[in-house]
């Protein structure tokens, strides 16, 4: 993706986001929508219908249709599936990649997790694993 970003900051820099709190290249669907103080970048991918709350920190990072992060999360590298909700003040790292229809509840540590789809996380995860 951060190839893509760069790629068309070359090409069509009028297609990507900018703005306050937006940190170099920025993809952002017209119908996301994007909170108060948040900080959005570098390399990241708003898809169509997502919902940034407040004070959000999301880095190289790809949110698919319909995802929702809660206020005062923290997301690097990561892969937010469909209508995925990430909880609030949640720091998910290390490639954490999320299947669609996943609930992450407040307050957790997700490190390199590959959840499954239509899961529900209530427990950090320190290590990289796979969750079914």
């Amino acid at each position: 993706m951060s190839l893509y970003l760069t790629s068309l900051r070359q090409k069509n820099p009028s297609a990507l986001y900018s703005g306050a709190g937006i940190v170099g290249n920025v993809l952002v669907d017209p119908t996301a929508h994007i909170g108060q103080g948040c900080r959005i970048g570098p390399n990241v991918t708003v898809g169509p219908g997502v919902v940034i709350e407040d004070g959000a920190c999301v880095k190289r990072s790809t949110l698919l249709h319909g995802a929702t992060v809660r206020s005062h999360s923290w997301l690097d590298s990561c892969i937010v599936g469909w209508r995925s909700v990430v909880g609030q003040w949640v720091r998910m790292e290390n490639t954490t990649v999320l299947g669609e229809d996943v609930i992450v509840k407040d307050e957790l540590y997700i490190n390199g997790g590959q959840v499954l789809p239509h899961k529900s996380i209530a427990s950090s995860v320190p290590e990289p694993q796979i969750i079914m």
